[in-house]
């Protein structure tokens, strides 16, 4: 019987040391703008990595198409907080979530694989955080499956 309890203990241990971090999705029309930070209009909006960046008016839309690189870590943290992009991993390692290592970057909840990843972006300035963790999201997120 001590076997069997700690065999379960072990998979919980497991299962809790790989959660993938997930919050509430929000309405496009809740998103903040990739180039204003205002709300979104769902009619404004243009196809990125795989999935819709919403903006709040024309003007923005245009700027973010005339050089979406500049927007980019702001279009993929829009992507996760409307559930388009699901957290996989760590951003930095790719590697499992660690659980109680979560971090609120902005309106997204991000978890990382070690206090050492989070402290990285506990660190940094708030501007910096969005581009530390949303700029190059290979790693750390993935499509939501449809």
């Amino acid at each position: 019987m001590n076997m069997r309890l700690a065999g379960c203990a072990a998979l919980l241990a497991v299962w809790f040391s790989t959660a993938i971090v997930s919050a509430a999705v929000k309405d496009p029309k809740d998103a903040a703008c990739p180039v204003s930070g205002k709300n979104c209009n769902p009619e404004k909006h243009v196809a990125f990595d795989g999935g819709q960046v919403y903006f709040c008016c024309g003007k923005c839309e245009k700027a973010f198409e005339a050089d979406s690189t500049k927007f980019a870590a702001k279009a993929h943290q829009q992507m996760v907080s409307t559930g388009q992009l699901v957290q996989k991993g760590c951003p930095f390692s790719g590697g499992p979530v660690k659980a109680g290592t979560e971090l609120a970057i902005d309106d997204v909840e991000v978890g990382f694989c070690c206090n050492n990843c989070k402290g990285k972006v506990e660190k940094a300035e708030p501007a910096q955080r969005v581009t530390m963790v949303f700029g190059n999201i290979e790693k750390g997120f993935a499509p939501a499956a449809k």
